[in-house]
């Protein structure tokens, strides 16, 4: 409990104390002033503040909402002389909502915990010595030092040292991952066992963890269309029931002329406190928090709360495949040079060619190349999106890429009879013959396609990869449709074409993890990118972001997005159904005061309850 809510239970636990005594002195020594004395101190104490809510919001124009409803049948059963029922509408009412701003309070915990992220210091490397900085300090290619027990404070490439790395509050996953010279190395991840050095590669707003913590405060920003329904209807909702209980109290009396205002007046209030929409107005966006907070324990960013709504009626799912459905752990299998070319020679025309690649294809060129290279050597570098790199190395010009490459520059070449991604090399114009690189699917990818094509949905594959390396691995995943040799325009094209075939509650996901599907990610109704190798215009692009790039999480947050949808329809349906009921019993005078409480905070309580079943969520 925070401070301010523990001083409201102890001005809740002292106007209890009063109206126990008021009441007292009510039934038992009947003596009226002291009984009005304690039960009028129990209602100031209990609903001071609801008071002032209530004037503030009629000065500011805000006349309609649950603090003036509260105000009214208070004072209305004040005026008529029931004072104990006044007192105890107030009390549980401020009950009702100490357990709301509890359960809140709660909620954000779920999610504010990944604030523990946020690192307070960096061991920054001077000359030899450690100078502690704050991590907004550190500039790019500076290298720090972490200890065991610390957290990352920025991502880096680890330059010396290896260790144990807690990465749980990233991606979900309990067991540490071993990391080496040459790992990448996260912010937001605990340093567990060896010492190690890590150059920084990204500054501190551009890293993982500020990345991470802007998407948490952002994501409310988002609401679903069932919040969006509870904001409006509650606008137009409370204005009726007032309007309606002051017909109740004129109306009855004077059409059947028997002038019985107070009995009229009473069933009014009593109508006014069970027509309260807290239950609908807290447990609809709690509900929401809660799933996005399950969500993020299992390591998967939600940028809002319409996103689960959206990946709940999901009806076609659209995978990329490089660093998706694979690894994007490519090797360089097989050298297959021209006539007269080396295969030395050849892997260095690719190596230098992809030289200022951060294509996962491109550094497994380099890798195999295992030899310095000299950035000198290259005078012009030129990535062609969709297409490959052209540079000029030595005064020759090379060409390094996919057939469509070889083919706008009017190369002849030879296409080989090997399955995996081929790359083609070419010099000043002339085939000097191509590489195959090997990829390996991902261990959960097919569990993943099982689940959707389970759930009725159409799964598809788009991929630039050419059309034996895309149908390869379709078939081995069991993917519905797949689409090959494509250009990020044509994944847009086939995004556009998929969306207007669905009807309104059909919804398509997009998942992708490079900078060209930046593009796709935004278009499609809900883009879902890998966070752990996807690229930062990727995960910017997307809506929701899986830390640690397994697949399945993506069939994990439908399962909570499936949930949340429930639990919130659930909350609807408890709420209006009982109030409704009430509210009849109300106006036709079968209900008191304490069926409108239970009606009012017992129906928010037992919503807030079922709300807060998704914050223990799993999976």
């Amino acid at each position: 409990m925070t401070k301010r809510q523990k001083k409201m239970l102890y001005r809740l636990l002292l106007s209890g104390l009063f109206y126990g005594i008021g009441v007292f002195f009510r039934s038992g020594l009947k003596i009226e002033w002291i009984e009005i004395l304690f039960l009028f101190g129990a209602y100031l104490l209990a609903g001071y503040d609801v008071l002032l809510r209530a004037v503030n919001n009629i000065k500011n124009g805000q006349v309609f909402d649950e603090n003036f409803l509260m105000a009214i049948a208070t004072i209305g059963a004040l005026l008529t002389k029931e004072y104990p029922e006044a007192v105890a509408v107030m009390l549980f009412y401020q009950i009702g909502e100490l357990f709301q701003s509890v359960a809140v309070e709660r909620s954000r915990k779920s999610i504010s915990s990944l604030m523990d992220l946020y690192p307070d210091e960096a061991n920054l490397l001077v000359d030899g010595k450690v100078e502690v900085v704050m991590p907004e300090e550190v500039s790019v290619g500076a290298r720090i030092l972490i200890r065991p027990g610390e957290k990352i404070p920025l991502d880096g490439v680890i330059v010396d040292g290896e260790t144990l790395i807690d990465t749980s509050m990233l991606t979900g996953e309990p067991v540490p991952k071993k990391v080496q010279i040459g790992d990448l190395a996260l912010s937001g991840c605990v340093n567990q066992s060896g010492t190690i050095i890590v150059e920084v590669n990204k500054e501190f707003q551009d890293s993982t963890v500020s990345k991470i913590l802007e998407l948490v405060e952002n994501a409310s920003s988002k609401k679903a269309k069932s919040e969006n329904f509870i904001t409006r209807f509650a606008r137009y909702y409370t204005p009726a029931v007032v309007i309606g209980a002051l017909f109740l109290a004129v109306i009855p009396p004077l059409v059947s002329g028997s002038l019985d205002f107070a009995n009229w007046i009473h069933r009014a209030l009593i109508f006014l406190v069970v027509s309260c929409p807290c239950a609908l107005v807290i447990s609809v966006p709690l509900s929401f928090f809660g799933g996005i907070g399950a969500a993020s324990r299992q390591g998967i960013l939600v940028k809002g709360s319409n996103y689960l709504e959206l990946l709940a009626s999901t009806k076609v799912v659209l995978f990329d495949k490089t660093g998706t459905l694979t690894k994007g752990s490519f090797q360089v299998t097989d050298l297959l040079p021209e006539n007269n070319v080396a295969k030395e020679q050849l892997l260095e025309y690719a190596a230098y060619g992809e030289i200022d690649s951060n294509h996962p294809i491109g550094i497994s060129i380099k890798n195999a190349y295992e030899k310095l290279l000299d950035r000198q050597q290259v005078e012009q570098y030129q990535d062609i999106a969709g297409f490959g790199t052209k540079s000029v190395r030595e005064g020759k010009t090379v060409l390094i890429g996919n057939y469509k490459l070889m083919e706008q520059y009017h190369i002849t070449y030879e296409k080989p009879q090997k399955i995996g991604t081929i790359v083609y090399v070419a010099v000043d114009g002339k085939y000097m013959g191509a590489l195959v690189i090997g990829d390996e699917i991902k261990e959960d990818a097919k569990e993943t396609i099982s689940y959707w094509n389970e759930q009725k949905c159409t799964t598809v594959m788009l991929t630039g990869d050419v059309k034996e390396v895309g149908e390869s691995v379709a078939k081995q995943l069991g993917i519905q449709e797949v689409h090959t040799d494509l250009l990020p325009a044509d994944k847009a094209h086939y995004v556009e074409q998929w969306i207007s075939q669905l009807n309104k509650n059909e919804k398509l996901v997009f998942v992708g993890d490079g900078m060209n599907d930046a593009p796709v990610l935004a278009r499609a109704d809900v883009g879902v990118a890998m966070g752990g190798l996807g690229s930062d215009a990727a995960i910017e692009a997307a809506d929701i972001v899986i830390m640690d790039d397994q697949p399945h999480k993506l069939v994990i947050a439908q399962k909570i997005a499936r949930k949340t949808i429930f639990i919130v329809k659930q909350n609807i349906v408890l709420a209006l159904g009982i109030k409704g009921f009430v509210l009849l019993l109300a106006a036709f005078g079968y209900a008191n005061m304490w069926e409108a409480v239970f009606a009012d905070v017992g129906v928010s309580i037992i919503a807030i309850l079922n709300a807060m079943r998704l914050l223990r969520t799993k999976s």
